[in-house]
């Protein structure tokens, strides 16, 4: 288990502010946490350096790339093998469609979140992938209306 990391208020402050907007100057961020630019700035290299921050990531409209569908889809398997398994997750990461695949407790073993340009590339997806991957015993769809 890694060890958890105390973090101060200002600390806490700069992650929220970073959450909201990564693409906040280090100027501008030190302005909304109440810090001066430098000090700012060593904080945010010293939760890079352990680890806190591990990345920054673009918010990206998906809409204006062809995607008009989200669909959450949850997967049981009738086979819970390792060999099973790592087939099912081989199939899914290699498929464009599939943005994120999580592993869950509960009845089902699988939660994906499925990007496509409509319901029919949906259909589409549903049947030439994973009605191809012999170890699902179930698939239930989630279509998501709206984001907010």
């Amino acid at each position: 288990m890694q060890q958890m990391i105390e973090l101060d208020r200002l600390d806490r402050k700069i992650l929220c502010e970073l959450e909201r907007d990564a693409h906040l100057t280090n100027i501008k961020l030190a302005e909304r946490v109440g810090l001066s630019p430098s000090a700012c700035l060593r904080r945010v290299q010293e939760l890079e350096r352990i680890g806190v921050i591990r990345g920054y990531k673009a918010v990206i409209d998906r809409s204006l790339l062809g995607v008009g569908l989200t669909v959450y889809v949850t997967i049981g398997l009738s086979c819970h093998s390792k060999e099973s398994l790592s087939q099912f997750e081989d199939v899914i990461t290699a498929t464009d469609e599939v943005t994120e695949c999580h592993t869950i407790t509960g009845s089902v073993e699988y939660l994906l979140r499925v990007e496509v340009a409509d319901i029919k590339s949906y259909k589409k997806f549903h049947t030439d992938v994973l009605g191809t991957i012999p170890s699902i015993s179930s698939i239930t769809s989630f279509l998501v209306m709206d984001t907010t």
